[in-house]
């Protein structure tokens, strides 16, 4: 794309900003569907396979840029990734139905154990931007086979968790909803693809995902010239525009689920999500032949933390449980912005 103009590369992104929240809504309705018909269990149809639904913008920008060698990028978009899909807790919290915080609603600890996963995930991650390039397993880093063994060993944990809390919590108050997508919807609220076959499901799936991967590489290829045009480093880029552009579908399923007054769901979908993105690290090294957190740079460690930051602000909000709003958000959340504000403020100075 370096033939565009800057106007002409802003209406590409822009646009493949659109599809890929159009064709987010349409896999996360799709995957519901199927996990629904299909039976296929709360790990591989609530967790993997809503995760890599979720995830298929990050995957496609990802591969984008490791095969163009924008390895920065991709760091900056994966990592960069979590900080902001962390403050989609924030619109979230700011489309309740109710009187009080998003947090103060959930009443249940699983997303408490989610959040800790997320942050052990980071944690690895930040030990791998430290070792040294010529450390590998092969083309992998031992940090994201670390990654990738830490997140299942956290999936079953979490799947054997709510199958049976081993605890008695009582959140006075609270309004949990659904806590996961397998259980039945509100009488009133119609199943996604009812009355439609299921071989078309699993069409629409397919289509959803081939449009959100194009609309990924599109981004990636569209947003990277932008970034050098502005003289914006790619770090920055992909941790603010285009890690926001890819989050549009958390952003949505997100909203649509406290509308219905999942709110448990709503927080989990997001902490599992950022912990299974991570994991996208290991395809990472594979297409590059080669480690890639090493390459990472100061940067990049500096937004993991501001994602282990955030995440900790709402794992002790579930805890905390604060009962007022200010401004339509719960202090939690504005707390969260706040860091997140910093954290690029920050981010800008380092990278500079």
């Amino acid at each position: 794309m370096t033939g565009l103009s800057g106007p002409a590369l802003i209406a590409v992104f822009v646009a493949a900003a659109v599809v890929t929240w159009l064709a987010g809504i349409s896999l996360t309705r799709s995957t519901d569907a199927l996990d629904d018909r299909l039976g296929l269990g709360e790990a591989l149809g609530g967790l993997i396979l809503l995760s890599l639904a979720g995830t298929l913008p990050e995957l496609a920008i990802t591969v984008a840029a490791v095969v163009q060698g924008n390895l920065d990028l991709a760091a900056g978009n994966l990592i960069g990734g979590i900080a902001i899909q962390t403050l989609v807790l924030a619109a979230c919290d700011r489309a309740v139905l109710a009187d009080h915080p998003l947090s103060y609603l959930v009443g249940s600890l699983v997303p408490v154990l989610e959040g800790l996963l997320v942050i052990s995930v980071v944690g690895i991650l930040l030990l791998g931007v430290m070792l040294p390039p010529t450390l590998s397993i092969g083309p992998f880093s031992p940090a994201s086979i670390g990654i990738v063994i830490a997140w299942l060993i956290g999936l079953a944990i979490v799947v054997r968790v709510r199958r049976g809390e081993p605890w008695e919590v009582r959140m006075p108050g609270s309004r949990p909803g659904r806590r996961h997508v397998r259980e039945p919807m509100p009488p009133v609220r119609r199943k996604p693809f009812q009355g439609v076959s299921t071989g078309r499901v699993i069409l629409a799936f397919v289509a959803a995902s081939m449009v959100t991967l194009v609309a990924g590489v599109a981004l990636e290829m569209s947003g990277d010239q932008l970034a050098r045009d502005a003289g914006i480093d790619g770090v920055v880029f992909g941790a603010t525009f285009l890690a926001a552009a890819t989050a549009l579908p958390e952003i949505s399923s997100g909203i649509a689920a406290v509308r219905l007054g999942d709110h448990q769901l709503a927080m989990s979908d997001i902490f599992g999500g950022n912990a299974f993105q991570l994991c996208l690290f290991l395809l990472a090294d594979l297409l590059a032949g080669k480690p890639v957190l090493p390459a990472a740079g100061i940067a990049n460690t500096w937004l993991g933390t501001l994602g282990i930051v955030m995440t900790v602000v709402y794992v002790a909000a579930v805890i905390i449980r604060p009962r007022r709003r200010h401004l339509g958000f719960g202090i939690d959340s504005l707390a969260a912005a706040l860091v997140f504000i910093l954290g690029i403020v920050g981010l800008t100075r380092i990278a500079g």
